[in-house]
């Protein structure tokens, strides 16, 4: 059994959807298909979403979390395009349609090659990049950032390892013997020296608010945590709520 665990692990990590509707279709009329590729030779595809400005003032790639495609991130897009935040939601390998499949060290190949994308772009200003990391992707976006500093860092439910969700999931398992993918984010978060915002949700059933909170601890300042009160994993509040947005203005404003 812990053989046929060990071969089968990643599909009980990574979820990808695959049809991807149109822009449009997901309320964002203005997003502009693209298309990038990654070191190892895939392409991948994903949305750049234009700020409401004509210049805008930060942007943002999205790394999304564990499941589904770049489409249910329009929510928060659409909601950072009024505060001159261009996005550029993308899919990982597997996911959206795209070629390959997901491990750890393909999605940080996927994401050093979004972030090279941004910055080949002319109307993004390289220094002025923020990464967003959402659950699995805060473990992506900890990863880039110990290795290509980013404006500022923003991790929405991070968690201190892999392991560490693991062993909470599964405490009956040797997890810390069966895992390939780790993301251990509390060793890297101590590398990276950007502003950094974590926002997490005290009732979060998948990741709970005190490895939130242990990921924060070890990281440098400045820093700040946004707890939002009654919200779980995959709560509205935690995808593209007002208290999520706000405190996401807010920090980028300071």
């Amino acid at each position: 059994m812990l053989l046929l665990l060990w071969a089968g692990q990643r599909r009980l990590i990574y979820f990808p959807f695959g049809s991807v509707p149109a822009p449009a279709d997901v309320g964002l009329p203005r997003a502009e298909p693209v298309s990038f590729a990654t070191a190892d030779g895939l392409m991948l595809r994903g949305w750049f979403v234009p700020a409401d400005t004509n210049e805008p003032r930060l942007t943002m790639v999205v790394f999304s979390g564990n499941a589904g495609h770049r489409a249910l991130r329009a929510p928060l897009a659409a909601a950072l395009a009024p505060h001159a935040v261009a996005t550029l939601l993308m899919d990982y390998r597997g996911y959206g349609g795209n070629p390959g499949s997901p491990s750890e060290e393909g999605l940080v190949r996927d994401a050093r090659a979004a972030r090279a994308y941004l910055a080949s772009r002319r109307d993004v200003d390289p220094a002025r990049i923020v990464y967003f990391g959402e659950s699995l992707g805060a473990g992506v976006a900890v990863r880039l950032a110990s290795e290509q500093r980013p404006y500022a860092l923003i991790l929405r439910s991070p968690f201190p390892s892999l392991v560490a969700v693991g062993r909470y999931h599964y405490p009956l398992l040797p997890v810390e013997w069966l895992l390939r993918d780790r993301f251990d984010c509390v060793e890297r978060v101590r590398q990276v020296g950007c502003p950094l915002l974590v926002i997490a949700g005290d009732r979060d059933g998948i990741i709970p608010l005190q490895m939130s909170e242990r990921l924060f601890a070890a990281a440098a300042e400045p820093k700040r945590l946004v707890t939002i009160p009654g919200a779980d994993h995959n709560d509205e509040e935690l995808l593209a709520g007002p208290r999520m947005i706000g405190a996401i203005v807010e920090f980028l404003a300071r």
